[in-house]
């Protein structure tokens, strides 16, 4: 868990400095267009939805474009056919890499994806071959300065979660999918506050990494969630945290 947890967080503070330049703008459009095409334009029947313009949120979108966003899922207004696609693959030292992708062209992004690993010491690898490594779970982030962890664990339980662990400065509440959303509720309810809630998947198993295969898989992790169609990049890593700070600082 703690590679995992680390790069989250990471990646969420990214997400804001790459607002600035409209890579996190165009992730998230694509995640609320699919979603609103999936499960319908109304955000309180559509779970999926609803986290995705909380992602939105969360990097200032205004909400023009959230609306015009969900329009184009719902067929409101004309907009690219997106489709979704999941690609397996293998990093530096063996490390599980699954990838969730959201593209109009198949035929570009895949390419694309193997050069990306190919180029990083790892391979793009057959459907199937480590999806059954990772759950789906919800993923709730507390920073650990900002709540009490024996309240955080009682509220957590009573909410019904199904586990609350420590990593490093942060408190992670782990959930069923289904119950991510009530959890968070119950959580904003009590006046804990949350640094992060979504549906994510979480590796059964880590993979340690130090020295040249940790600074490759770092640089892996980079280049795919630079590029415009990964959506999410999960992986099994377990990389020291000053290995980690240096290569992300």
């Amino acid at each position: 868990m703690s590679g995992h947890s680390k790069w989250a967080g990471i990646k969420h503070k990214k997400a804001k400095v790459d607002a600035q330049r409209g890579r996190a703008f165009t992730k998230v459009i694509r995640e609320i267009t699919v979603a609103a095409r999936v499960g319908g334009g109304d955000p309180a029947g559509n779970p999926r939805l609803r986290l995705a313009i909380d992602k939105a949120k969360a990097v200032n979108m205004p909400q023009d474009n959230i609306q015009r966003a969900i329009q184009k899922g719902t067929g409101e207004l004309p907009g690219v056919s997106y489709e979704e696609y999941i690609y397996e693959g293998y990093g530096p030292g063996g490390v599980a890499v699954l990838l969730e992708v959201v593209t109009d062209n198949k035929n570009r992004t895949a390419p694309e994806i193997r050069k990306a690993f190919a180029k990083h010491a790892g391979n793009l690898g057959e459907a199937g071959c480590v999806a059954w490594m990772f759950e789906k779970r919800g993923l709730i982030q507390v920073e650990a300065a900002k709540t009490d962890e024996d309240r955080l664990f009682g509220v957590a339980l009573e909410a019904g979660a199904g586990d609350v662990r420590r990593s490093d400065h942060l408190f992670e509440v782990i959930t069923s999918p289904k119950d991510l959303e009530r959890v968070k509720e119950f959580l904003a309810r009590e006046n804990i506050e949350i640094a992060t809630g979504e549906v994510t998947m979480l590796p059964q198993s880590t993979v340690k990494l130090e020295g040249k295969e940790a600074q490759q898989m770092l640089r892996l992790m980079e280049e795919l969630e630079e590029h415009d169609d990964v959506q999410n990049v999960y992986a099994n890593f377990d990389i020291p945290d000053e290995i980690m700070a240096a290569m992300t600082s």
